[in-house]
């Protein structure tokens, strides 16, 4: 895993939201689903204030804009285990390990109580599949249309 001393994980503050749902929706995945600037922000703002969700941030230091986040969904497997609902990194910082860094940290906070993390991945995005996989994640299902009507979406699952 790929280690980034330099960021500041943080949890997602309201203050962090437009900002956030501003570059989330110039984000090519997120414009292919429609996800807009105010999809974003009621999103966000919802698991602001959801008991069942919380929002990593990542910032290159504490007082630098948000350029990676991780949301997750306590509960969010069919009731059962973490669902890791999106994990995404700002256009102009991709590939430079902080998705890495913030899905292990991630893994470290619900390894405690967990013993797998869930998640999706399209399968256009051969990029995230690519990802995961070197993360020890392993598809698992497959449920067809279930974002887009000619979109396979691939779950993922990670031993814990």
């Amino acid at each position: 895993m790929s280690e980034r001393a330099d960021l500041t994980l943080r949890p997602l503050t309201a203050a962090d939201v437009p900002s956030v749902a501003a570059w989330l929706a110039r984000l090519p995945l997120m414009q292919r689903y429609a996800y807009t600037e105010e999809s974003a922000t009621f999103g966000l703002n919802s698991a602001l204030r959801s008991p069942d969700a919380w929002v990593l941030a990542a910032c290159l230091a504490p007082d630098q804009p948000v350029i990676g986040l991780a949301w997750v969904l306590e509960h969010g497997t069919f009731g059962r285990a973490p669902y890791l609902r999106l994990l995404a990194v700002r256009e102009d910082v991709h590939s430079t390990g902080i998705g890495a860094a913030l899905l292990q940290a991630v893994e470290d906070h619900v390894r405690p109580t967990a013993k797998a993390l869930y998640l999706l991945v399209s399968d256009f995005n051969t990029a995230a599949q690519r990802f995961y996989a070197r993360h020890g994640y392993e598809q698992i299902g497959e449920i067809r249309g279930f974002v887009l009507p000619q979109v396979v979406e691939f779950l993922l699952c990670k031993r814990l």
